[in-house]
């Protein structure tokens, strides 16, 4: 690769807790070829041409996936091996708090109870105490013991595995008929526990590199940005195609597309965001 790579100042903004990077797939990042992709022709988008809806998905959400994918090495590999029911009780813990907090205080949950009954019937502060380094352990305990309780009245055991026999769309409902679980949370079960279904989960990173993108509009929230995006890649993906678009977007959000002083200078992306040419004219 010749020439020098050009140097932009950076946005500033807000930054957001993330998941630590050993996490997740990807490894170290391959940034000169993601300088190099943005050789690409960028194509002409009109997201709401023909040619966008008979393609199979959104020209543009199809392009931001390539091109990520070559960065971050599609397919990445599962980050959880956790059955469906851990996998809600560990979103629970997460929610406004660091990973490694929520990991920690998941570990110690099941050490102290070792079966999710010995949690149902708990002592509300015997499970604070167990989560104490989460955000809000007050709120969280008896929101995880209400909840077990409510799954095993509906279902008569403590296990989500049946959801496996239902549509995604039915088993996203099932679960967010339950107070205080979203969009995020039963997309969140499906797709990262071995349900392994299809589902597009979207946290905060995915969100903001989708905005600044232009994939949906800057005043689209969270809950209603599932239902958007999700709809513009190919009803032929797989569980496997839909973890991997969050995956990328989502690391991508921690890699570059910070909330505070976003790195366009160094983005696969740069030639097709709107929103780098504020960013790059902003000290």
């Amino acid at each position: 690769m010749g020439g020098t790579r050009p140097v932009f100042p950076r946005s500033r903004g807000h930054f957001a807790a993330s998941r630590p990077q050993g996490e997740r797939g990807g490894g170290e990042r391959d940034w000169a070829g993601m300088w190099d992709a943005r050789a690409e022709t960028p194509p002409q988008f009109n997201l709401s041409s023909p040619q966008a809806e008979t393609s199979g998905g959104n020209e543009l959400a199809l392009v931001v996936h390539s091109r990520l994918c070559r960065v971050y090495k599609c397919p990445i590999a599962y980050f959880s091996q956790r059955d469906p029911l851990s996998e809600l009780v560990s979103a629970i813990l997460s929610h406004r708090t660091r990973n490694a907090a929520s990991g920690t205080a998941f570990k110690a949950l099941r050490a102290r109870f070792p079966a999710w009954e010995d949690v149902m019937g708990a002592d509300i502060a015997a499970i604070e105490s167990a989560i104490a380094g989460v955000t809000w352990p007050e709120m969280k305990a008896p929101r995880i013991r209400a909840l077990l309780a409510g799954i095993h009245a509906r279902v008569g055991a403590l296990s989500l595995d049946f959801l496996a026999d239902m549509a995604p769309e039915e088993a996203r409902a099932w679960l967010e008929a339950f107070p205080g679980i979203g969009p995020k949370t039963s997309a969140a079960v499906l797709s990262f526990s071995t349900l392994r279904m299809r589902a597009l989960p979207v946290d905060s990173h995915h969100h903001r590199v989708a905005r600044r993108l232009g994939l949906i509009g800057l005043k689209v929230g969270l809950a209603p940005a599932h239902i958007l995006l999700l709809a513009q890649l190919p009803s032929s993906w797989t569980a496997q195609d839909l973890y991997d678009n969050h995956e990328i977007l989502m690391m991508h959000g921690q890699d570059v597309c910070h909330h505070n002083r976003p790195a366009c200078g160094r983005c696969v992306l740069v030639d097709l965001c709107p929103s780098a040419v504020t960013a790059m004219r902003e000290p």
